[in-house]
């Protein structure tokens, strides 16, 4: 026999310390101990085995939570409650706001696929509510299946990862550039340069319709930019914008000693400044040529299409040293399709619906660095690195 103790109430230093030492002084055995502190007040659960007398523990207990001014309840527990060998998931759940019902209507998903929640971590109140609840139980393609159905419903954004050993090791985050790092689509941009812009649109309504292919619609739509000078990339260059967030994003995993990469269907020109400026570590696109300082309306080399996309992930990979399951892909459209399925999280970011389908998580928040949620990282603790950093740059530390 086994018993839960829950004990409740305001924290304090030393009230573990104590109810530790009751079960100390019962030679009882611990099994299990979870605790957590929501505004300061103590969730604590202890189960414990192999005492001798179970009523003297039980009044020692008491008197003692008594005396440290919290609450015990204390429940039998018949022997192993589940299968610990089962999977478990970390569900993220975003919102702004998060309300009562968009949780309920969680919970109520997550048991009706046998699912049950263990614990419940924010990562972040502003800009946006970011929760990661640990559940035990499940499919995980039931799970995000059901999930992503709630979470259209609730106009919520909804992630399922297993919690296994690749969540908490060394990654590659690989990202598509044009609507995902940075703002907009830089072809449209140049179209309005070279005054072309509808026929770009119309070029690019039809791929969309599946009427052409990707490399088909790129190689027609470059073919209208032919004769703009080079200064006219140079001015869209200036006006290329990284997406809110985009910064502590690579900020932040390059501090976690992640590699961060890009792919992308756009240009050199662009993604060449994105790497000097970022420190990125891998980047593949395509390349506009060029002759006596013009546009030719051509390309060089092959075409960085879908299928590439999902190569350059494996290839970067490789030369970081990490499996495929270690890869994190984030796109919006269905170029970005192959790498999202190749990767061990692909996220669908502000995507079209057939992306979102597709991914494994969704994002629909204009901040590129919630993508951290998604991987654990709560919000405070990146504040802090960055606050961190500000100090030793304004007062640096000596050096020895």
């Amino acid at each position: 026999m086994s018993l839960l103790l829950t004990v409740t109430g305001p924290d304090h230093p030393g009230v573990t310390a104590a109810l530790f030492d009751v079960l100390a002084a019962h030679r009882a055995q611990v099994s299990d101990v979870e605790q957590v502190v929501v505004h300061d007040r103590l969730l604590l659960g202890v189960a414990v085995h192999g005492y001798e007398d179970e009523p003297a523990l039980v009044t020692a207990v008491a008197a003692r939570a008594v005396e440290l001014g919290v609450e015990v309840e204390c429940t039998a527990l018949p022997g192993s409650a589940r299968d610990e060998a089962g999977l478990r998931h970390h569900v993220i759940v975003l919102a702004a706001p998060l309300l009562p019902a968009a949780f309920a209507g969680v919970a109520r998903r997550l048991a009706g696929c046998g699912v049950n929640i263990e614990r419940v971590l924010r990562l972040s109140s502003f800009p946006l509510a970011a929760y990661d609840l640990l559940v035990f139980g499940g499919d995980t393609a039931r799970l995000r299946t059901e999930l992503a159905a709630e979470a259209v419903a609730q106009e919520i954004d909804i992630a399922v990862e297993a919690a296994t050993l690749w969540r908490r090791a060394r990654r590659l985050v690989v990202m598509d550039v044009d609507s995902t790092l940075v703002q907009g689509e830089v072809i449209e941009m140049l179209a309005a340069e070279a005054g072309c812009t509808a026929e770009v649109a119309r070029i690019t309504a039809c791929a969309m319709a599946g009427k052409l292919d990707f490399e088909t619609s790129l190689r027609t739509r470059v073919a209208l930019l032919q004769g703009l000078p080079v200064a006219a990339v140079d001015a869209v260059r200036a006006q290329v914008r990284i997406t809110p967030g985009g910064r502590t994003l690579v900020r932040t995993l390059h501090r976690l000693g992640y590699a961060v990469g890009i792919v992308s269907g756009g240009f050199t020109s662009i993604t060449d400044d994105l790497v000097a400026d970022l420190g990125l570590d891998h980047a593949l696109a395509n390349t506009l040529e060029v002759v006596d300082g013009r546009l030719t309306g051509g390309l060089v080399g092959p075409v960085v299409d879908r299928a590439r996309k999902a190569e350059a992930l494996r290839e970067f990979a490789a030369l970081q040293r990490v499996s495929m399951a270690q890869t994190v892909a984030i796109g919006d459209g269905a170029n970005d399709l192959d790498m999202l399925a190749a990767a061990g999280l692909g996220i669908a970011f502000n995507a079209k619906p057939v992306v979102r389908a597709a991914a494994d998580a969704a994002l629909s928040v204009p901040f590129l660095d919630a993508v951290l949620f998604l991987l654990g990282i709560p919000r405070e603790e990146v504040e802090a690195a960055d606050a961190a950093d500000a100090a030793d740059a304004v007062d640096p530390p000596p050096h020895g």
